[in-house]
């Protein structure tokens, strides 16, 4: 079935998202996570609790990375960022209206990053959080030539349902299409960057890879090389994306997550953007004709494995809220 001629969730957006803050990811050993992000990709660690750490890069975020512990790899949670408490005490009440799942109800955040804020389950089982006043941190060296992120730039998550699972982000959190990859990914936007979040067509739902912005494309370039210097070589790239227009360079972490370095996002004018639908071809998906084909290991890593989040943990009022479990796709 088509987007368009889906039923209307709502019809207004429960909030206005700000900006992408953290992304939180449960994983086997979360130290040698810690110690790859730490002493090898530029962030820098803040704050633990036992084996729990938070990593922040270079912008004014808290921090931008939130390692977990588990049994295995999978999505802890999304941070947006809301204005003031106030828009998340609405969101509560439009989230509760429209039947949305909450995990935790507002209130202060026992999180190391400290605010206001609340966390809901999207239908796939991913836990959404919406939070602001959280605490203040100045930027470190902005203009500065380490080769270090300055934030996260996106996410992408794998999807089994793409059509039902933008009409959620789009609907409920008021996100738009930058673009489409054909049917088969969607880039959703929430700001002036081309996309905050991405998903893509799958057999079960997982984290595809997580994107790290570094300032400029010669901070880019040497990040790569001191990846090099560490014995890590890119698995993908660099080149440079057609959607987007942004430059490229996967890896993966010790938990066998993908990470990637990138820069030069484009930027969204909204009175004169087009939305478009990109084929899916090499010289599109690199537009300078640089990285050559993805290796078979980082297109394993980006698959994952089915992640079923905090379905649960919630009892949503629709039975059939939730969509996309492992066992519907054959998965045992």
């Amino acid at each position: 079935m088509l987007y368009s001629q889906r039923p209307v969730i709502t019809d207004r957006p429960v909030c206005t998202l700000r900006s992408l803050r953290s992304v939180a990811l449960t994983v086997s050993d979360p130290k040698a996570s810690r110690d790859f992000y730490h002493e090898v990709w530029g962030l820098t660690a803040v704050d633990e609790d036992g084996d729990r750490f938070w990593l922040r890069a270079t912008g004014t975020e808290h921090h931008v990375l939130d390692l977990r512990p588990g049994d295995t790899n999978s999505l802890g949670g999304i941070s947006f960022a809301l204005a003031a408490p106030r828009d998340v005490d609405e969101a509560a009440l439009a989230l509760d209206r429209i039947g949305v799942p909450m995990l935790r109800t507002p209130g202060m955040l026992d999180d190391a990053g400290g605010g206001y804020g609340l966390q809901f389950v999207d239908p796939e089982g991913r836990t959404i959080e919406l939070s602001a006043d959280t605490f203040a941190v100045s930027s470190q060296e902005p203009g500065g030539r380490r080769a270090v992120p300055r934030k996260i730039a996106h996410v992408v998550l794998n999807t089994t349902d793409i059509e039902r699972t933008v009409q959620f982000y789009t609907q409920v959190l008021g996100m738009r299409i930058s673009d489409w990859s054909e049917r088969q990914m969607a880039f959703l936007r929430c700001n002036s960057d081309h996309h905050v979040i991405a998903f893509n067509q799958a057999t079960w739902p997982s984290v595809n890879h997580i994107a790290y912005e570094m300032t400029s494309i010669d901070h880019f370039m040497r990040g790569i090389g001191s990846l090099h210097a560490h014995g890590i070589a890119p698995q993908w790239g660099p080149g440079r994306h057609g959607p987007g227009d942004n430059t490229f360079s996967y890896f993966t972490d010790p938990a066998g997550l993908v990470c990637e370095y990138t820069s030069e996002v484009a930027q969204i004018d909204e009175d004169a953007w087009l939305c478009r639908t990109w084929r899916r071809t090499p010289e599109l998906s690199d537009t300078w004709g640089t990285a050559g084909p993805p290796s078979t290991s980082v297109r394993t890593a980006m698959a994952g494995i089915p992640d079923l989040g905090a379905r649960s943990l919630v009892t949503p009022r629709d039975a059939d809220y939730f969509y996309g479990a492992p066992e519907m796709a054959g998965i045992s």
